[in-house]
């Protein structure tokens, strides 16, 4: 086993958190390219080259730290949610720099770190690795724009000279990412490691209603165009439709509604809201698909509304690489025994977008109270670390 020091890994994670503290607790705003964020990686960057590794920002920001030579790869992002915890990303991150630090001061196997940019999905869905992994071109991704109207491109200028070429996948043998597991099988059942069979696929996409905007006093009801009245049904109607189509284990969220024009004595004349839905099958993703486009076009007729989409943005199912998974399944029983378990994941993560450039597996340790995405977000430290063990484990085994 490589010798990692849990003491320094915690230490380090304290510290990162201290960029972009926020809220009660342990919460963290840390934006994809705030000033926290920009912050907080050239400090990463710094911790990098202490450790041995060359530090490289690619082009959309995303920092790696570079072993000599070919290597594993590790890694996570540590941008964070507008309002979010101190161990969504961050975790993975600090974990894989003390593996690469203690194996490279043991003389161990080589492994090179990642903290990816956007993963949170500021301009898109895990922005910098869907560009590293060519799921989009560089030039796709500056046309986003966040919630603000400001685009990649004017946003990734904060990065300065830092930017460099992209870093070639082809120096690397395998991607492993730690991560809290943001969900409650594992704090409800007790158990210390979960080691990801596969990451669900997702799927995302703006839906805009279009009525006429006219006055809340005097326009009779039945002559109404509410855009929002819209939004209403085709939200009643979608649960309804979906239901001899989906699992348990599927999901859909309308997540962000924007109404014009927000004002009490308007009948609101436009509505653009955000659809997203996961599952496991590419197949029930494209008929949830289908049945999301009838049911919009649908109440649009009735309704006399106007019915836009915006561009689907969206990752397949990925199954974890048996030779990694192994490898990890290995640790955790040795770290844990049995008290461990295989299980899905519900979020999606960067390994989704690297698993089209090499072989890819997961590790998730407890989230308190199964939070994730809200300053409430926490994990027991000795969880933390038994997680890092199971890490260090793996990667003297590969």
């Amino acid at each position: 086993m490589i010798p990692v020091q849990p003491q320094r890994f915690l230490e380090d994670l304290h510290a990162l958190r201290a960029f972009g503290a926020a809220g009660v607790g342990k919460g963290v705003v840390r934006p994809a390219f705030s000033e926290a964020d920009i912050a907080s990686r050239d400090w990463l960057a710094g911790k990098m080259q202490e450790a041995g590794l060359t530090p490289v920002f690619d082009p959309l920001g995303s920092l790696f730290g570079l072993a000599e030579g070919p290597s594993l790869l590790m890694g996570s992002h540590s941008d964070s949610q507008p309002e979010g915890g101190w161990l969504d990303g961050a975790l993975g991150v600090i974990a894989a720099l003390e593996v690469a630090r203690a194996s490279k001061e043991a003389g161990g196997p080589a492994v090179s770190v990642v903290s990816f940019q956007d993963e949170e999905g500021r301009f898109g869905v895990t922005t910098g690795s869907s560009v590293w992994g060519g799921n989009i071109s560089l030039e796709q991704a500056d046309k986003l724009v966040d919630g603000d109207g400001v685009s990649l491109a004017e946003a990734r200028a904060a990065m300065g000279a830092r930017g460099g070429d992209f870093v070639d996948p082809a120096r690397f043998s395998g991607f492993i990412e730690m991560h809290i597991e943001q969900g409650p099988h594992l704090i409800t059942s007790g158990e210390k490691v979960g080691v990801v069979g596969a990451i669900v696929g997702i799927r995302d996409m703006k839906v805009t209603f279009g009525g006429q905007q006219n006055h809340a006093g005097t326009t009779p009801m039945e002559l109404r165009r509410d855009a929002f009245q819209g939004l209403s049904a085709f939200n009643a109607r979608i649960n309804e439709r979906f239901r001899n189509v989906v699992t348990p284990t599927t999901v859909w969220t309308i997540g962000h509604v924007s109404l014009y024009p927000n004002a009490s004595s308007i009948v609101p004349g436009r509505v653009t809201f955000s659809m997203q839905w996961r599952d496991g099958d590419s197949d029930r993703l494209g008929r949830m698909e289908e049945i999301i486009r009838d049911t919009a076009a649908q109440v649009a007729a009735e309704m006399g509304l106007t019915l836009d989409y915006g561009p689907m943005l969206g990752l397949e199912p990925v199954a974890m690489d048996a030779r990694l998974r192994g490898a990890l399944e290995a640790a955790a029983e040795a770290e844990a025994p049995g008290n461990w378990r295989v299980l899905p994941s519900g979020a999606l993560h960067d390994a989704t977008n690297v698993a089209r450039l090499m072989p890819v597996s997961m590790l998730f340790v407890p989230s308190i109270g199964g939070i994730s995405h809200d300053f409430a977000e926490d994990t027991q430290e000795a969880d933390l670390v038994t997680g890092l063990n199971v890490l260090a484990r793996a990667v003297a085994a590969l």
